[in-house]
């Protein structure tokens, strides 16, 4: 069969002709002739149905286009022209999210918004100005021909080169066409044509004149485009620009302007899920940007990078002891491990094993920094070394801050600490949105660096990483960050929790966690060998059923069990005080415990007037309450004025900021409480923190009153610190009764050891017949409740309550008659 005459200049003129595939194979029941020429340009004659994506559908005369392919993996639209199978270009829609879309889509839009454009939400109609001036211009006339679109082209895009306006027009012209085969009337193809123009000029004229260079144009576009948006975007890609259709709420809308997905393709060539919540090219560039700025804020990446864990063979904690050249030869590299070790295997032999593997590290010469239960936090000296400012944001934080870090012996070593700070401290800002919080944690960490640096990399020549082991795992955010940080540098972190109920803070996507079937008391890591402690299945066996028996369940606890409570007051009627006064604190309302914690409900009142009148039922009631755990106090003042205070003079040097001084109130040679348990030493200072916090004595942080409060409070009376020594929480707790019979009130210093003791757990009693405000004085807030029990009498004198009787016990005369006195 003869070729048509068209198609025959064509050869003649142009050259190497043929079968085109992509009209031919697509369509070849309804195309007559498809003449194939050589350039990858397509040619079609006598065939009005052509397939729209990859050529033009017109009759005579219709221009070059390229081919369009579907896009089945990425990395093919990344690719020049020249690298693509027969010069193809893509128009694909993206409807769904992976990670792989993200990686994809963030290239994507850098290339876009280099060499293309980028289009968020829609492409603005032309404005009456711009149709003004397209008038000034070009004038009204119009013809569906493709040499005058060229010429208009020529006109309207004088940048454009010949081979690029062929392209544009051939295109353009391919659409005008079939938007006259649909039905379209002279006026709409007009209008459509006059505002494809216009954007061409005024959105597009950057990249109409680098079609059909190497690198081809792109265009990013997100949302739903209209009919003329789509139009004038099949236009771009078939004169050849690549284009990646965002579609955030699906694939739905687009479905209505072409339902049979003629002019792009969906990309559906691996599992998808939603876009991310409020996905936006604004948020894409926000990204961006930010990423460009963390890499000049981070610089060139170190020379070497770690692998952390991914060497080790078999999850055990001794895989720390593996040799520098059993764990691999790559020069780029170093290798150190980052193990979590909950429980133990064997608790028996707990320590013998701990203490193994500390002295196999040491034999092999590596340097070994032990830390038992937690980082020691910072002292001022350690914070007042790092060099700080005002800080705007996380990067200006990071960037200020790591130039604290120093290491002249070697300076890829400081680079990669800098690296690595900035890098950790930058994924932090993504959870902590809280600057100050940030930069504290960010302090700690510098101030731990700069303590343990020297031990860890002061030898070099040292074989193998040195070894950063804590004991007992992360109890804070700032100690789980500075794990993290050395985990990120050459030395390897093992992280020991013998108590699995204990929490732990400690986290990292390159944490190999270890979960061992037995828990274990051990609360020291064995680094001598005399620590060691074998212990025999027997002894833990009572240490089994001693932990299950004194767990809190059934009411049962072991002496002196908790470490500290959390007094409640009660809220009772008079008679009430008398039947709780004498109970053991777990059985009394409200009472609870949790951990290593209890809260205890206490009795705190204020008891006014005498009932009826009486004073001998009044003394009685009150020698009831006169238990072994009571102090009774009957005259004021109770604290001794003129008592020797030896921790008053440098009662200012143990507050700062508001926070005690804990270490330098201990180490005062004049310390008193250093008898005590080291828990109830603890706990009496968490009660006068919680005393100044609480502001409950007047005048405390206002004139003074703190450095009071805190001297009266270290000088406690002896019989007071012994009923503090002996206080069980879960038992009787002891009690202080106070006589107010006369005028005289609470003094400062009354007032502050009744609010200490009230905080510590002692039941409190205010005796006042008078009625009198005896105890406000200097209470910012009463701390009492008060009860009306009778009238108020006056003058009153405390009897000796040795010879008074409580009426529980029969007399001679008593038993006789079967009546009590």
């Amino acid at each position: 069969m003869d070729l048509p005459r068209r198609c025959l200049e064509l050869k003649g003129s142009l050259g190497r002709t043929g079968l085109c595939s992509v009209c031919f194979g697509r369509n070849r029941a309804k195309i007559k002739w498809a003449v194939y020429i050589g350039g990858e340009m397509c040619y079609i004659c006598c065939g009005n149905n052509c397939d729209r994506r990859g050529a033009s559908s017109a009759v005579d005369g219709a221009g070059p286009m390229f081919r369009y392919a579907e896009l089945n993996e990425w990395k093919e639209c990344l690719l020049p022209l020249g690298k693509r199978a027969r010069r193809t270009v893509f128009f694909c829609r993206v409807a769904g999210w992976s990670q792989g879309v993200g990686e994809f889509i963030a290239r994507y839009y850098d290339l876009a918004r280099t060499n293309g454009v980028v289009i968020d939400g829609g492409i603005p109609n032309p404005d009456p100005k711009n149709l003004s001036y397209y008038g000034e211009i070009m004038g009204s006339a119009f013809q569906l021909d493709q040499g005058f679109l060229r010429d208009r082209l020529q006109k309207w895009l004088p940048r454009m080169s010949p081979a690029q306006r062929e392209a544009v027009s051939s295109a353009l012209f391919s659409t005008l066409e079939d938007m006259r085969r649909d039905g379209k009337t002279e006026a709409m193809i007009k209008n459509a044509y006059v505002k494809f123009m216009c954007w061409l000029y005024y959105k597009f004229e950057r990249i109409v004149n680098r079609l059909g260079e190497e690198e081809p144009p792109r265009i990013l576009y997100t949302g739903n485009p209209s009919r003329h948006e789509l139009q004038l975007l099949t236009i771009l890609s078939r004169a050849g620009s690549d284009i990646i259709l965002l579609e955030p709420e699906g694939d739905g809308m687009y479905r209505r302007t072409d339902p049979k997905s003629e002019f792009s393709s969906l990309y559906a060539a691996e599992a998808l899920g939603p876009f991310p919540p409020g996905f936006s090219l604004k948020q894409l560039q926000d990204r961006q940007r930010a990423a460009l700025q963390r890499q000049r804020l981070l610089g060139p990446p170190p020379k070497l990078a770690p692998c952390t864990n991914a060497w080790i063979e078999k999850a055990s904690a001794d895989a720390v002891l593996t040799t520098a050249s059993a764990r691999g030869s790559d020069s780029g590299l170093f290798y150190n491990c980052f193990i979590c070790q909950r429980g133990t295997d064997d608790k028996l032999s707990f320590s013998a094993d701990l203490f193994g593997l500390y002295k196999g590290i040491r034999d092999q010469g590596r340097t070994v920094c032990v830390m038992d239960r937690e980082l020691p936090s910072p002292a001022p000296h350690e914070i007042s070394r790092i060099q700080r400012e005002n800080y705007r944001n996380p990067e200006h934080l990071a960037g200020g801050l790591s130039r604290n870090i120093q290491f002249l012996q070697d300076r890829d070593l400081e680079h990669l600490m800098r690296y690595r700070f900035t890098e950790l401290l930058l994924e932090e800002a993504e959870k902590e949105q809280n600057l100050s919080r940030l930069t504290n944690r960010a302090v700690y960490l510098l101030c731990w660096l700069n303590r343990y640096q020297k031990d860890l990399f002061g030898d070099r020549k040292k074989p193998g990483p040195p070894v950063f082991l804590l004991f007992g795992g992360c109890s804070s955010e700032a100690e789980a960050l500075f794990l993290r940080y050395l985990a990120g540098l050459p030395v390897d972190v093992l992280v020991f929790l013998p108590d699995k109920n204990r929490p732990d803070r400690l986290t990292g996507d390159d944490l190999l966690t270890l979960d061992r079937a037995e828990s274990s008391t051990l609360d020291a890591f064995p680094v001598e060998q005399g620590q060691i402690r074998v212990r025999t299945a027997a002894y833990e066996a009572s240490r089994d059923l001693d932990t299950l028996l004194y767990s809190g369940d059934a009411g049962v606890f072991r002496n002196h069990q908790h470490e500290s409570a959390t007094a409640v007051n009660l809220q009772v009627t008079y008679d009430e005080i008398a039947i709780l006064w004498d109970q053991e604190l777990k059985f009394r309302p409200h009472f609870s415990a949790e951990g290593d914690s209890v809260t205890v409900p206490v009795l705190t009142e204020k008891i006014c007037g005498v009932k009826d009148g009486q004073t001998g039922p009044y003394w009685q009631q009150i020698k009831k309450l006169l238990t072994p755990e009571t102090i009774l106090v009957k005259s004021l003042p109770w604290v001794d004025p003129l008592k020797p205070n030896p921790m008053k003079p440098d009662a200012t040097q143990f507050l700062r900021n508001g926070r005690l001084l804990r270490d330098r109130i201990k180490k005062h040679k004049h310390y008193p409480y250093q008898m005590l348990r080291e828990g109830m030493q603890d706990y009496l200072l968490d009660k006068l923190q919680l005393l100044l916090d609480q502001k409950t004595i007047r005048g405390t942080y206002e004139n003074g009153t703190e450095y009071t409060v805190i001297a009266t409070a270290l000088n406690l009376d002896k019989e007071i610190v012994r009923r503090v020594n002996n206080f069980d929480f879960t038992r009787k707790n002891p009690k202080v009764i106070f006589l107010l019979c006369g005028e005289t009130v609470l003094s400062l210093e009354d007032s502050i050891v009744a609010a200490l003791l009230d905080l510590m757990g002692f039941d409190l009693l205010f005796f006042v017949p008078t009625g009198y405000q005896s105890i406000e004085a200097h209470f910012n807030r009463p701390i009492a409740e008060e009860q009306e029990l009778g009238d108020y009498l006056y003058d009153l004198t405390p009897p000796d309550f040795d010879h008074i009787s409580t009426g529980s016990k029969p007399s001679f005369f008593g038993k006789i008659l079967g009546r009590s006195n």
